[in-house]
This record gives structure tokens, sequence and C-alpha cells, in this order.
């Protein structure tokens, strides 16, 4: 039976991410079968999870997905020995207005699972209010069980000495700490982590934090704090029609953002998926009936895109007769242009008439409900979707008849509605499931 248990922390860049990945790998390397989850609508950690575990992972959403599908999607953790589900932001970071299971909250999935949470304190510049903070954070919420502590950036040990003291004053165990590792700091840039499969030695930092890890916390004292779990998979799976029954998929680089989740339930409903390399100047599969351009950093390629003639005339000829997708970055390619940090435009596709540009940027972030005003590949007019929106670029012009009126989690109309002109269509929100 699968022990499960979650790993969140009171805030984000205190480092989750590191402690997921060497807990999973150092309980590989003793011959466990581990599976990870990602709880909330993170795009980059889920790969780095199959990295260290060899399993593909997937994100659990407590706002978008419903209890029935997120059952359905850890049941995949039925064969495993250790299941982790590493939070986002902090323990209870969620948004103000409840979705359709909770509010994103990391600490939703801990109590709808009823998994314990190790959290991860970053004690630096403090001591004793350490424990207050841990204290705080297990006495928050009821139903939520804390299995104990991970300290990291440690500054001596004489500073571990006074937040252990404070911890055991409060009951609250202490699996580890962990003295600052330079050398299993992940690479970052402006969406978060630089994603695993740019990373050549991955496989390499992985190992590393899981010897540093191994070296300074109990793992097994970490592994009997987990909760025996048995999963029970969910009768009706997941509540996703594929775009179409050939599908032409974006893949590299620059066109990377696309939760696990939707291709494998495009998959299981029989939809087969050929993918192929805008940066290399592949054209997408003639065979195929829709195509579909995923999220990434176009930005950071927007000089290689505009010059690769084949791509471009390419999947211009595949829209004269067949719908085109684009999710953000993949919106911003259907475009017409797209200004790099530089200031420098790029002319794009041309399949719509968004004009994006980097070089003033400002952040857009949030769960997002669409309401489609007309169909898009794989949902009809009137569908309700849910999905999350993260991008820096700002919009010049978005000329197209609108795609769908797009509301943020608090309910208020924004304004990238996305776009529709002839077959093609685009969103800034990442799909993460339709309302049943």
């Amino acid at each position: 039976m699968p022990a499960g248990l979650v790993i969140s922390a009171p805030a984000s860049g205190v480092g989750k991410t590191t402690l997921t990945l060497a807990l999973a790998r150092a309980w590989r390397h003793r011959g466990l079968n581990v599976q990870c989850f990602k709880s909330g609508p993170d795009y980059i950690d889920p790969a780095f999870h199959a990295a260290a575990t060899g399993r593909a992972s997937v994100n659990v959403d407590s706002w978008a997905m419903d209890r029935a599908t997120i059952a359905h999607l850890v049941s995949r953790g039925a064969d495993a020995d250790v299941v982790l589900a590493e939070g986002s932001m902090g323990l209870f970071d969620g948004v103000a207005a409840r979705g359709v299971s909770g509010t994103g909250a990391t600490a939703d999935i801990a109590e709808m699972l009823g998994w314990p949470v190790v959290l991860v304190i970053d004690p630096s510049g403090q001591a004793q209010t350490a424990a207050a903070i841990a204290a705080g954070l297990r006495d928050y919420r009821p139903g939520m069980r804390l299995a104990g502590v991970v300290l990291n950036r440690i500054a001596s040990p004489r500073h571990e000495a006074l937040v252990r003291h404070a911890l055991d004053g409060v009951g609250i165990a202490v699996f580890g700490a962990l003295p600052r590792h330079a050398e299993i700091s992940l690479p970052k840039r402006h969406l978060g982590l630089v994603q695993a499969e740019e990373q050549a030695e991955i496989g390499k930092l992985i190992d590393e934090a899981a010897r540093f890890v191994a070296e300074h916390v109990d793992l097994d004292a970490v592994l009997r704090s987990a909760a025996s779990w048995s999963p029970q998979p969910a009768a009706n799976g997941l509540n996703v029609t594929p775009p179409g029954q050939r599908i032409a998929l974006a893949r590299d680089a620059a066109f990377s953002f696309v939760y696990p989740h939707m291709l494998e339930a495009w998959r299981a409903a029989g939809a087969e998926i050929s993918t192929f390399s805008p940066l290399a100047d592949e054209a997408p599969d003639k065979s195929a009936d829709v195509c579909w351009l995923p999220g990434g950093y176009p930005e950071l390629h927007a000089g290689t895109i505009a010059a690769n003639d084949r791509f471009r005339s390419g999947l211009r000829a595949f829209a004269e007769t067949r719908p085109v997708h684009g999710e953000c970055g993949g919106y911003m390619v259907l475009g017409a242009g797209l200004t790099d940090a530089d200031g420098i435009r790029h002319e794009m596709t041309g399949l719509l008439g968004l004009e994006t540009s980097f070089a003033k940027r400002r952040m857009h972030l949030g769960y997002r409900l669409a309401a489609l005003a007309a169909p898009m590949p794989g949902h009809q007019a009137g569908a309700r979707l849910r999905g999350h929106e993260f991008h820096y670029s700002t919009i010049l012009a978005q000329p197209d008849t609108p795609l769908a009126v797009v509301h943020d989690a608090t309910g208020a109309v924004i304004a990238e509605t996305g776009s529709r002109r002839d077959h093609a269509t685009g969103t800034f929100f990442h799909l993460i499931a339709e309302d049943r």
C-alpha cells in the first residue's frame, strides 16, 4: 500500500522542489518506487519530478478540477511505494473565491487525500520565530496534519540548535537541517525554473541533491510519517475531449508548456499525437486534422521562428483547411508580430492579428475561467474552460474577434479574451479542465 506525503512551505522560494526531487531520488536509490504530483498549476515542476523518479508526474488542482478528476489522476500512484505531492507557493495560498473543489491551495490537496505535510522552513534571519511560524501553520486549518519540518539554509550549528529547541517546545518534529549548498540550486528565468529538458546535467544535479539530503535528513523518519493510502480509481476518468483524431503538436524549447494530464487524456480518448519542431523549421504533419501550439518561450527564439520559412508557410497552408490553436506562447506565434526584450519586432505567422511585446514586461498571472463565444478545437461554443495564465508579454493589438469572455478567479472580466480568425484560435491561458 503506498504511503503519501505533501511537501509544502510557508512561501515560495524556500526549497520545496529541491527537497521533493532529493527525497524522490534518494528513496529510488533505496529501491522504492516513487510517484510525484504537483499541487497547483505550475507548468515546469512535473518534468523535474519525472527526471527524478522515472515516472510521469501530473498536476492536481483544487480550483480547476473536481474531486473525481483529482482521484483519477492520483490513482496512478497505486503501484508506488511512496507518493509525494509538491505544493505551490505557501501551504494555504490560493485564490479568494472557491473554485471547483477548493481555492487551489496545497492544503486542499493534503486534506482531500489525507496526506500529512512536511514543511520546508527557511529560518534565515530568524531562530525561535521559525517555530512560531510552523506552529501557526500546523494549527491554522483543522483536518490538515503536519508530519514535521525540514530546515533549509541553516547558518551554523548554533543556529540549528536554537531552531530545533524552539520546535521541540511546540511539539513539532525536525526531520533534518540542511546547510547552504549552492551546488544544488536549480537555475531560473522569468517564468520560473529553467526547464528540465534544457538542462543536460539535471540527473547529476538531482543525484547530488539526493546525496546531500540523505546526509542531513532522516529519510526513515520522513517515510514513517507518511500516511498509508489506498487509492480508489475514479470511474469516470477525465472530462477531456481531444481537439482532433490526429493532432500535430509543436514540441521543442520554444513550445513546451502543456499539461501532461491533457496529453494523456487525449491519447486515452483515442487521439494520435505527432510532434514537430518549429525551431528546427519543421511544419505540422499534413495528415493531421488539427494543429496545437503550446506555450513556452517563443520570446527567447523569436528571431529563429521568424526566419524559419518552412515552418511558417507550412502552418499557414495547414490553417487554410484545418483548425490551428495556440496557447500563450503559441498564441503569440499565431499573431502578426512579437517584439522581444530588446525592442526588436519579429514577424510571426500572421494567422491572427495579435501583436505582443516583451520590451515593457508586465506579469499576467492567475486562474482563468473562459466562456467560449465560438468553438475551438475540442470544445463547443458555450463551454466553460478553466485554465491558468502566466506570461510577461504586453498586448499591443488584439484586433480579431474575441474567442471567449474570460474572467479571473475573482470573477472580474479581463482583457485577454483570446482571438479567432478563420481556422485559427488562440488563448493566453493554458487549458486545465472543462467544467462538467
